[in-house]
């Protein structure tokens, strides 16, 4: 039984690895290229309508680590949608962390009330009036009902591979 155990875990790790290939789950390491932004924090509250619509973006100028931090949480935990700075999609390029980061924090900023609080990220993150789209890159707004591209699953897979790993080591655990 105890066999059995171990190759369903070997097969679990070889789909996690698999998934980082396949771009499932975001992991970048480029040099940051500024984006200069003038922001100005809005009051605290939904300020979509209070005087006009609002982007949340990466400061530019914070630790690489630090956005990767926030970046990595925004498009899992937070489940922003990052498929469009994924490899291939309309917002890969350029393919710096500051770049993606803001895809990704904007998509939570928007899906999540338009405010300060949305748009934090542990301070790496600041809310402006000037429009970050690009290009076939369009950043969404409150008003908008989606991102620049199709839907994907990626953002639940990466879910459901750790429920497979917490599902896994409770069988191990009762099995044993």
């Amino acid at each position: 039984m105890r066999n059995k155990v171990w190759v369903l875990l070997c097969l679990l790790f070889m789909e996690s690895y698999l998934g980082m290939g396949r771009g499932i789950i975001v992991k970048q390491e480029k040099e940051d290229v500024a984006v200069p932004v003038a922001t100005m924090s809005p009051p605290e509250g939904n300020t979509t309508f209070i005087d006009g619509t609002t982007w949340c973006v990466a400061r530019a100028g914070v630790s690489e680590g630090d956005l990767q931090n926030a970046l990595d949480w925004a498009c899992g935990l937070g489940m922003a949608d990052c498929a469009a700075i994924q490899r291939g999609g309309p917002c890969y390029e350029p393919d710096t962390v500051l770049s993606h980061a803001s895809f990704a924090f904007n998509s939570y900023y928007q899906t999540n009330g338009n405010s300060d609080i949305a748009c934090n990220f542990g301070g790496t993150a600041a809310i402006t009036k000037n429009n970050p789209s690009y290009g076939k890159c369009l950043f969404r707004t409150s008003g908008s009902l989606g991102s620049s591209t199709a839907p994907t699953l990626g953002k639940h897979r990466q879910s459901l591979i750790w429920w497979e790993i917490a599902s896994i080591l409770l069988l191990s655990y009762i099995l044993m």
